[in-house]
């Protein structure tokens, strides 16, 4: 597999890098991103590729489930230097379909840190389990998923709302926070906040 990774880096410095080399010239002298995309690490979901961004628009920050965590030291670290270093504008808490993490809220593991982790989201299953009915067709099973999807957006944008940093930016107007579903079975991206 490595020798895959490094023939398509030979590809991508062939065409994109010598392609663009003045946009890699400008990158090499430092970063301006705008955005800071809190993402999964799910790797059907790349956001540079999805909103076809070019490099150096968007800070990304990718996790298991998109979750912003409270009171953990590498979130915090990428959300400070995004914010008060990098300027950037906007932040995008994006959650995708087909999420395994937002699926394994209703599995028992016997996994050490995957349960630990999703203690950050286990509320998202709960508001929505509270709303509607216990699913019995593919589709309602589909669309609790989605539920659970979406609300897990809302709280991890809840989540970031408690960093002292982002709610003083947001105060003084600096930044503008945004909630993102990207559907992979359509390769749609939509608002949800």
């Amino acid at each position: 597999m490595i020798e895959n990774l490094l023939l398509g880096n030979m590809k991508f410095r062939e065409t994109d890098f010598d392609g663009n080399i003045e946009i890699f010239k400008k990158l090499m002298q430092g970063q301006s991103p705008q955005v800071l995309w809190i993402g999964c690490s799910d790797s059907r979901v790349v956001p540079e590729r999805i909103t076809s961004s070019q490099p150096g628009e968007i800070f990304v920050q990718r996790n298991i489930g998109n979750i912003v965590p409270i009171h953990d030291w590498n979130f915090a670290t990428v959300l400070e230097y995004a914010v008060a270093h990098l300027k950037v504008t906007d932040i995008v808490v994006c959650g995708h379909s087909d999420c395994g993490a937002m699926k394994a809220l209703d599995k028992e593991s016997h996994d050490a840190y995957i349960p630990l982790w999703l203690n950050n989201a286990r509320d998202a299953k709960t508001i929505v389990d509270a709303k509607i009915s216990p699913p019995k067709t593919p589709d309602e099973k589909r669309e609790r998923s989605r539920q659970i999807e979406t609300e897990n957006i809302r709280i991890q944008i809840d989540h970031l709302k408690t960093y002292p940093l982002v709610k003083s930016a947001l105060e003084n107007q600096k930044i503008a926070i945004h909630g993102l579903y990207y559907d992979l079975y359509t390769g749609k991206l939509s608002k949800v906040i």
